[in-house]
């Protein structure tokens, strides 16, 4: 089974397309956790709408919390789930129809993978990622949250919630110092939502040719913050 877990922190109006997707998943065996972060815009009235209308025999779940962010609540989800594979799940993502089935069937035919992952777009902007490498990696972020986990090979501290950005990279890089290796999926398996979690994202060039801007100088410490963590060259 598949325990898909969703943080959501005022993204109720997003969260009812991201359930959607869900509900269309051609692949069956899953439960659903959605972690609600302290938000003030009522996403267990979408949820609850949500559960009353599908026919679906799926386990669904609404935790509370007090705001303590994105890594706190995927614990939170993570410590309560069953499935022997975990999928972090963005509240403002739209997956596409085979987005699980395919993943699920790429880690049982890579059994030295620990994780599956894909492309993805944000808004009209593709992100095709490209295959694993540990060296590319230890370069910088390029894998989104949202891959398919094996949970034997999940750390067993779960998600660094001292960790404010880059979550993702520092996960990937935790893991990989645990021997713990990823598989791409050459598809476009989900879209995210612009406003949410990497609504600053900037053209690459930007980093280098703009060191003035806010957004790139707070990029510039959050890196440093993961590159000291994992003492990254």
């Amino acid at each position: 089974m598949i325990s898909i877990i969703i943080p959501v922190y005022n993204q109720a109006q997003k969260l009812a397309k991201t359930l959607q997707s869900i509900a269309n998943q051609t692949f069956s065996d899953w439960e659903l956790i959605v972690v609600n972060d302290g938000s003030n815009d009522n996403p267990e009235q979408v949820f609850t709408d949500f559960v009353a209308k599908t026919k679906l025999e799926n386990r669904f779940i609404f935790l509370n919390q007090v705001n303590r962010g994105a890594p706190s609540a995927r614990n939170h989800g993570w410590r309560k789930s069953q499935g022997d594979f975990l999928f972090f799940c963005d509240a403002d993502a739209v997956l596409r129809p085979e987005a699980l089935a395919l993943l699920f069937n790429t880690l049982k035919q890579n059994s030295e993978a620990s994780y599956a992952y894909p492309s993805f777009n944000w808004g009209r902007k593709l992100f095709k990622v490209g295959a694993f490498s540990a060296e590319k990696l230890k370069k910088g972020p390029y894998i989104h949250t949202m891959a398919l986990i094996r949970r034997e090979d999940f750390p067993v501290n779960g998600w660094d919630e001292s960790i404010k950005k880059f979550q993702d990279w520092d996960l990937w890089l935790t893991m990989l110092a645990s021997s713990k290796n990823g598989v791409w999926v050459d598809k476009i398996l989900f879209t995210v939502a612009p406003g949410g979690t990497i609504s600053s994202w900037l053209p690459s060039f930007a980093y280098k040719l703009m060191p003035f801007l806010a957004s790139v100088k707070k990029y510039k410490i959050a890196k440093e913050i993961i590159v000291k963590k994992h003492d990254l060259k």
